[in-house]
């Protein structure tokens, strides 16, 4: 499965951004779709991912509440919606799809978007 992912820019901390991950075909069987971020000089961490077939979500502790992890099924597509961004979400976000689990091996990898957020 190849993914592309769109939506990072500029925005102020406390302002909203909409990252897209375009798969390019629909999966079958289970498959966790997810989105992880890499800052520069750390390592890269697990933001947030959603099982394709039931729809169960998952979210690193730093985002809950402030980003939503959500899927068209007809695409195939998965967003993630952030808001009240802080400058400590700057970062470039990458999304990953896995056949082992919200929190197993990420096999599939688009390319990074970035995201930066100003004080």
């Amino acid at each position: 499965v190849q993914l592309q992912a769109s939506g990072g820019g500029l925005v102020q901390a406390g302002g909203s951004l909409r990252l897209s991950c375009a798969a390019s075909r629909r999966t079958f069987g289970d498959y966790y779709m997810g989105w992880f971020r890499q800052a520069p000089g750390k390592e890269r961490e697990f933001v947030a991912s959603i099982n394709w077939s039931g729809g169960r979500t998952f979210y690193a502790d730093s985002v809950k509440g402030r980003f939503t992890i959500s899927k068209d099924n007809t695409k195939p597509t998965v967003y993630l919606q952030m808001t009240s961004l802080k400058p400590d979400d700057t970062a470039a976000y990458y999304c990953a799809g896995s056949r082992v689990g919200a929190y197993g091996d990420y096999d599939d990898w688009g390319q990074g978007t970035q995201v930066t957020v100003s004080s």
